[in-house]
């Protein structure tokens, strides 16, 4: 018998696979492959100029069309699913494309899989649109226990369509600092970068508000004091594959241009180049604000042996463990709980050590690609698909 049809529909911003695609994307081509041969997958996105319309990713059919008209991209993936004819389809982080779907193939199966609670808010959704998608969606998956009660929060009575899975990360790709291979890596691009004698502290993510870069910069002087030997490179831009600046990232290099010798800025780096700036560095911060799902940063961190500062906030609690693999500080005061926990870390290096190793076995055990995928052929399993 041949396993049933499951259609992936991403949002359409970026396309699939590109370098400067968004966590969304990046969930996708990571865990569909390896839902094969259980289902037969299929991924409809954007179109882009280096790839064709139709073609494959890890053995996966994409379907791509244009977008820069939402509405004309789902009127366009509608169009293809009643060709494809699913027994499953998934759309992801839109809960408005259900209901566009669900006018253009009445008898679908659907399900949301959300990846934040950005698109759950008024300013995106009616709350009653919000209602109705959540109806017409057989099962809404979220990434944490976190965005799991906002969802629930906002439409009580699909509470019992809401199930976890946690996302993860290339173990094989982002290698430890403590691994023989890694080790080697790390040396030889901390020599290419003048890194050597100095304690590399990293941000890696968007430059915008609600990451809290700005916490980071703003106690960076007490920081430089007492520890002179210290480095904080910020990787990043304010939108996905571009350098362009905004109002706030002039803010944050002017709060940087006060310590010209502490502070290095990388503008956005395409993915393949992430794992080497997290295996170079000594620890890593993730202040963001308590909407933060998931924050995939934080597994790509501690994946590469690095124990990570975070703020007790969103889902970030469900995946740094406060003392064993990092610190978690007051997301609503962060500035204080930044500079006490990183400035311990940084005195300590046997203390950063045994963290950053427990960070790497936390990810073996909890947060890779094959155990989310896991997770979602256990739901398919349970739903009948597979």
């Amino acid at each position: 018998m041949s396993p049933n049809r499951v259609a992936f529909v991403t949002p359409g911003s970026f396309p699939l696979p590109s370098p400067g695609s968004s966590s969304v994307e990046r969930v996708v081509e990571n865990i569909v492959p390896l839902l094969a041969p259980h289902v037969e997958p299929r991924i409809y996105g954007r179109t882009a100029r280096h790839l064709t319309r139709r073609g494959t990713y890890r053995g996966v059919v994409c379907c791509r069309y244009p977008a820069a008209n939402k509405l004309n991209y789902v009127r366009s993936v509608g169009r293809a699913l009643r060709l494809f004819a699913p027994q499953l389809t998934v759309v992801e982080n839109r809960p408005l494309y259900v209901l566009r779907l669900r006018k253009q193939r009445p008898q679908a199966r659907i399900w949301l899989n959300l990846h934040s609670s950005t698109f759950l808010s008024p300013t995106r959704i009616s709350p009653a649109s919000l209602r109705q998608s959540f109806h017409e969606a057989e099962r809404i998956i979220v990434n944490s226990e976190y965005l799991r009660e906002v969802a629930a929060s906002r439409v009580p009575e699909a509470a019992d369509k809401l199930s976890v899975v946690h996302l993860g990360v290339e173990s094989e790709r982002f290698l430890s600092q403590y691994s023989i291979q890694g080790a080697q890596q790390r040396d030889q691009l901390r020599t290419a970068r003048g890194w050597h004698g100095r304690k590399v502290l990293l941000f890696m993510g968007r430059l915008i508000p609600r990451k809290g870069v700005h916490h980071l910069l703003q106690i960076l002087p007490e920081l430089a004091r007492e520890h002179p030997d210290l480095l904080l490179v910020v990787v990043g831009s304010a939108f996905y594959g571009s350098h362009r600046m905004t109002a706030y990232t002039r803010q944050l290099h002017r709060l940087g241009n006060r310590l010209p010798g502490h502070v290095k800025f990388v503008p956005y780096v395409p993915y393949s180049a992430v794992p080497s700036w997290f295996v170079a560095a000594d620890l890593a911060v993730v202040p963001s604000d308590s909407r933060e799902a998931f924050g995939l940063v934080n597994v790509e961190a501690m994946a590469c042996g690095l124990p990570v500062v975070g703020t007790r906030a969103g889902g970030m609690r469900e995946v740094i463990e406060d003392g064993t693999t990092g610190f978690l500080v007051d997301p609503e005061h962060p500035q204080a709980g930044l500079l006490e926990r990183i400035s311990w870390l940084l005195h300590n290096e046997d203390l950063r050590c045994f963290m950053g190793q427990r960070a790497r076995e936390r990810v073996e055990q909890m947060f890779t690609w094959e155990r989310s995928a896991d997770r979602w052929l256990e739901l398919l399993r349970e739903s009948g698909y597979v």
